[in-house]
């Protein structure tokens, strides 16, 4: 049976003057929609007690599971405030199936499409008034499971708790987009095979910091990963997926099982196709990609992920090199592909791929 979020709203709402004051700065992760949706699984009763309530805490015990095991995932995605008022989403059911196969590796219930996307659209729809519009604002929607059960067994919960958040986020690049620097890990990896590299856990971004600390004290943005085995494949950023773009063809690490199967990623590759860009899914070596800059052989390198869309990668550093992308400020694949993707999403060019979803 379909769950249903029946509205339950709030009773003091943040005033209008507040929202809009948020609106016009409103940063990324900082303000939260008045309202967010819940679910509670159990092994007995499935999914129970659904709806939209007024967005608050939750009272856990200190033996709640999650705590002490990390048994949760996630998702992200974002609703865009077009032109004509109306508000929709971009491909929610690929993050639907997406958060089904990282719970079902985190051996948590699935959702069922259909309710991630009720849940979804009557959040959007209950608090649209927080959806900016202008730039590339939008709303960013945080969907989440998470084992509830008190009990320090280690064994799957058979309490889970579902919500779903929104946050106003303004532009990732508010100064215009620049390419950025990426530290090449010698020492770190973020998923192994078998693992739950493929899986959005937070366990993942947990293992992630201390690299990405390290990419800071060496002047750069962000950190890339290689593969756990050899050290010697290139897989992806931190919480991003990357190309490269050589001899007319769009390259991009295969899915082996330990990289995330990006929503950006695969709508980039299919895009790529549109413009004549010949996709290629494969293993890059670091020593390649490294060398392949070096040598001007790879014309523009660039990460995507639903934050940042389309991020542009100007230098590579390891503790023995650094290379430079000639001509980084004037990437011809990198800005078009980018400019296609913000285009459909935001509703300035025809959706030909029907990857939009109007809530309002």
């Amino acid at each position: 049976m379909a769950l249903l979020f029946e509205r339950h709203p709030h009773p003091s709402p943040r005033p209008a003057s507040e929202r809009e004051a948020v609106l016009a700065n409103p940063g990324f992760g900082l303000h939260y929609t008045d309202h967010m949706a819940v679910a509670t699984w159990t092994g007995a009763d499935g999914w129970i007690d659904s709806g939209l309530v007024p967005y608050g805490p939750f009272q856990l015990d200190p033996a709640t599971a999650v705590l002490h095991y990390a048994q949760e995932v996630f998702e992200g995605l974002k609703a865009y405030r077009w032109d004509d008022g109306s508000v929709r989403l971009f491909r929610p059911e690929k993050n639907a199936e997406r958060l089904q196969r990282s719970a079902r590796r985190l051996a948590l219930p699935e959702l069922a499409v259909e309710d991630f996307l009720a849940s979804v659209e009557a959040l959007v729809a209950a608090d649209q008034e927080w959806v900016p519009a202008g730039g590339e604002s939008s709303l960013y929607i945080r969907p989440f499971l998470f084992a509830s059960e008190a009990f320090l067994g280690v064994r799957p919960s058979q309490r889970v708790t579902y919500c779903c958040i929104a946050s106003p986020a303004g532009s990732y690049f508010p100064g215009g987009v620049k390419p950025v620097s990426i530290w090449v890990s010698q020492d770190y990896s973020r998923a192994a095979p078998g693992g739950t590299g493929a899986a959005k856990c937070g366990g993942n971004y947990a293992a992630s910091l201390l690299p990405q600390s390290e990419a800071s004290a060496h002047g750069c943005d962000q950190v890339l990963f290689a593969d756990a085995q050899e050290l010697r494949y290139v897989e992806e950023l931190g919480g991003m997926n990357v190309y490269l773009v050589k001899d007319g063809q769009l390259h991009t690490p295969t899915l082996t099982g330990s990289i995330l199967e990006g929503v950006t990623r695969d709508s980039v590759l299919a895009l790529a196709a549109d413009m004549g860009l010949e996709p290629v899914e494969r293993r890059i070596e670091v020593a390649e990609l490294l060398d392949g800059v070096a040598d001007g052989s790879i014309d523009e390198v660039f990460a995507c992920g639903t934050a940042a869309a389309i991020t542009p990668i100007g230098v590579l550093k390891t503790p023995d090199r650094t290379v430079e992308l000639a001509g980084a400020d004037q990437l011809r694949f990198t800005t078009e592909l980018r400019q296609r993707l913000l285009d459909i999403q935001y509703g300035r060019a025809e959706d030909t791929h029907g990857w939009t979803r109007r809530v309002v």
